[in-house]
């Protein structure tokens, strides 16, 4: 059987987990190219026997005989080169978002939908096994009417002033992750959105123009709900908690630990902190991801994550900054004009 061939484009913390995973737990395909702009990326492309290196990615898409490409390059750069992409017949895996532009989104979306290449987008903690779970049994009816979901997502320490300015604001950095999980566990569409955001971690971010605390509540078009709460620092690590209330029960997901021990003494009760950050907790996810993508690749199946789930968690990523900017709901279609 032929092996499919993929280049990868950005080798940052993401590029690396799926040049990995793909080098190494896929037998099916072959990675034929790498691309960075960065000289000191090519010894990864060396770590990983990758036959090509390029800083250019027209170069990368030259590399004869590729078949699909996986962009994890700055969010700036994605629009442009899944457009580049497309044109050039190459399946796609895209890292979100695809833009911070909803027009923008929309545009790419048409030229996809033109050359008939197939796009996938990286959420990634849809493929997280406990979410899953709870996903299957929302849609098993275990649990009933969809009446509340929170999601919990809380980072141990944020990141470095320099890339909260350009990373279009924590509701389309952080929080976009758990507007998809919203519909994706609920299989709910949003309706409206309100919003509270403050600087409580780190002043400078406030600076930056950006919030580093929120609490976020989505009103989905039955009129049930989700809850989001988040914050750039949790001392204690990566706090990723999910919980779905019916009315026939509940089914939570809790954070996931190095061991699950608890020591009990006289002086109390202890155990492991969570798992410290995304790389750790999901890296199962990310393995599956592209485990999917491949098999999606190789079957012709739909993608499982599409350029319309991209454009709706980007909508309600807008509509949360603009609730805070404007202190009230606002409702989807406001913003998706």
């Amino acid at each position: 059987m032929k092996k499919l061939k993929i280049a990868v484009a950005g080798l940052g913390r993401i590029g690396k987990i799926h040049l990995k995973n793909l080098s190494r737990n896929f037998p099916e395909i072959e990675v034929v190219a790498v691309m960075d702009v960065f000289d000191e990326s090519k010894a990864i492309a060396d770590e990983f026997n990758v036959p090509e290196f390029t800083k250019s990615f027209d170069d990368l898409l030259a590399v004869p005989g590729v078949d699909a490409v996986v962009i994890c390059s700055p969010t700036d750069t994605h629009a442009d080169y899944v457009v580049k992409a497309a044109q050039a017949g190459k399946q796609i895996f895209c890292e979100k978002p695809l833009d911070l532009s909803l027009q923008r989104v929309k545009e790419v979306m048409s030229i996809i939908g033109e050359t008939g290449v197939k796009l996938m987008l990286g959420f990634n903690r849809r493929f997280d096994p406990e979410f899953r779970k709870i996903r299957q049994l929302v849609q098993n009816d275990a649990i009933g009417e969809i009446q509340i979901v929170k999601i919990t997502s809380r980072d141990p320490g944020p990141p470095p002033v320099e890339y909260v300015k350009v990373s279009g604001g924590m509701f389309l950095d952080m929080t976009i992750h758990d507007f998809d999980m919203a519909r994706y566990i609920s299989g709910k569409q949003v309706k409206e959105v309100f919003a509270k955001g403050a600087v409580m971690v780190d002043p400078e971010i406030g600076k930056a123009g950006d919030i580093d605390t929120a609490v976020i509540t989505l009103t989905f078009e039955d009129n049930s709900m989700a809850v989001i709460d988040n914050c750039r620092k949790a001392v204690y690590g990566y706090d990723q908690r999910l919980e779905v209330f019916g009315s026939k029960g509940m089914v939570q997901a809790e954070n996931n630990f190095p061991n699950n021990h608890k020591l009990y003494t006289e002086s109390g009760i202890s155990g492991d902190l969570p798992l410290h950050f995304f790389l750790e907790r999901y890296d199962a996810s990310y393995n599956q991801e592209m485990r999917e993508f491949v098999d999606a690749l190789v079957s012709g199946v739909e993608m499982p994550v599409d350029g319309n789930d991209g454009l709706q968690s980007i909508a309600i990523g807008l509509a949360a900054k603009k609730s805070v900017a404007e202190n009230r709901a606002v409702k989807l279609s406001e913003v998706m004009v």
